[in-house]
């Protein structure tokens, strides 16, 4: 009795290539197969460049707020002093950084003052963000020692303000310029409280990417912050970072205990971001789901053609099961088909978009540049470039749905071909 042959034989193999690139004259479905090939590719390319831009804002995003922003904060709680005024400031804010050092995993505390002012220079008026901070404390902030552009030079900052970008160009100054704080909260007189308004020196001008860092914030020396804010001998908060910012939750509660007395509530950065990082992870999702039903659309061709292939080729399959072709070897031939044109337009599909992530810049440009500019909006965004981040998750996550689509939805036409009846097939022939 001779041996069955096995499972994807050559022969097998030979079969299903002769049929994938036969002609509609020999029977074929070849305009088919390039229609389910370019679906499947362009489908499996907008998926991973979905993915990669998506993964570039969050990683940009997460990477911006950590970079140019505390970890954690410590504030402290509103309590009420003489003459029934409620007071939120520290007053031994060296001590407090210096024991919040001590918990393990933290890296860096130091005091800040923080208040809203309004900046004014060559006729131009902005509302900014002034934080008080030491020089050393400045440079142990990573986007904002370096920084993406920078102008002046950091060692400068004791003697002036650093600016961002977006704030200077609002401005219009320089560093060298000039620009004058005004204060509601100024000082105190016999007639109330009079507005303060200082000249400072720009000394250092940073952009960090993010538009609504660049576009507000102002440092000043902390020393000069607490004479301008009305803070002498105390601080606003207590900033800090940590060496694992992703577990900065699970030490909110070794913080609070070494704050000691100072009554304190830590303000993480996951607190600040929360609802920006679940829109982000909501929007992969629902990306994800629809780009999948692309990818569904796109490996449905392959039914089609499959389809059309089988009823072409009936005669064909009457002549190899009268020959001794098993069902199963009949299967396998249309399911190599069509599988065979989901890996290779899957395999298309990830070349392209890999290199659609890693030329994206060029690429953006030119779209940019055709129609008119003014595509992209940092002050909606955040950002001030589309960024774009491959993952082998990601990938592999797109490869892994085109080529499962793909052989799925390729064994319904191959079993119909498989269970066709030689008899019928061969009645009319």
């Amino acid at each position: 009795m001779p041996t069955p042959p096995k499972p994807f034989a050559g022969f097998e193999f030979m079969i299903a290539w002769r049929y994938i690139r036969a002609k509609r004259a020999e029977g074929g479905v070849s305009v088919m197969t390039w229609i389910s090939f370019l679906g499947i590719t362009l489908a499996v390319m907008a998926l991973i460049a979905t993915l990669a831009v998506r993964s570039g804002f969050r990683h940009e995003f997460v990477g911006t707020i950590l970079g140019a922003n505390p970890h954690a904060t410590l504030m402290p709680l509103a309590r009420q002093v003489e003459g029934g005024r409620i007071d939120r400031t520290l007053h031994d804010y060296d001590a407090v950084a210096e024991a919040v050092r001590a918990v393990p995993g933290v890296t860096h505390a130091y005091p800040v003052i923080r208040g809203q002012v309004m900046a004014t220079a060559n006729g131009r008026n902005a509302g900014v963000e002034v934080l008080g901070i030491t020089a050393g404390d400045l440079g142990q902030i990573p986007l904002v020692a370096h920084p993406e552009q920078q102008q002046g030079r950091l060692d400068d900052f004791s003697g002036g303000v650093a600016i961002g970008m977006g704030v200077a160009r609002e401005l219009g100054v320089s560093v060298g310029d000039r620009i004058r704080l005004i204060s509601p909260d100024g000082a105190r007189t016999a007639f109330g409280t009079s507005p303060r308004v200082s000249a400072y020196e720009v000394a250092y001008i940073f952009q960090v990417g993010r538009y609504d860092i660049d576009r507000v914030r102002v440092y000043m020396p902390f020393a000069e912050a607490q004479t301008y804010f009305n803070r002498d001998g105390v601080a606003d908060e207590i900033e800090l970072t940590v060496a694992d910012p992703d577990t900065v939750d699970t030490m909110v509660l070794s913080l609070t205990r070494a704050a000691g007395d100072a009554q304190v509530y830590v303000w993480t950065w996951r607190d600040s971001a929360g609802a920006f990082l679940q829109a982000l992870k909501m929007e992969d999702n629902v990306m994800f789901i629809i780009l999948s039903i692309l990818v569904l659309i796109a490996t449905m061709n392959i039914v089609s053609g499959l389809i059309m292939l089988v009823k072409n080729k009936s005669r064909d399959i009457g002549i190899l099961r009268t020959m001794g072709l098993s069902e199963g070897s009949i299967l396998r031939v249309f399911f190599i088909c069509g599988a065979s044109i989901g890996v290779a337009g899957t395999l298309a599909g990830v070349a392209l978009g890999c290199a659609f992530a890693i030329w994206i810049d060029p690429i953006f440009a030119f779209v940019n540049w055709m129609a008119g500019g003014g595509v992209w909006d940092p002050s909606v965004r955040f950002l001030s470039t589309l960024p774009a981040r491959l993952e082998v998750g990601d990938v592999m996550s797109a490869v892994t749905l085109s080529l499962g689509l793909s052989f799925v939805i390729t064994i319904f036409p191959a079993r119909r071909a498989a269970r066709m009846n030689p008899v019928e097939a061969l009645r009319y022939e």
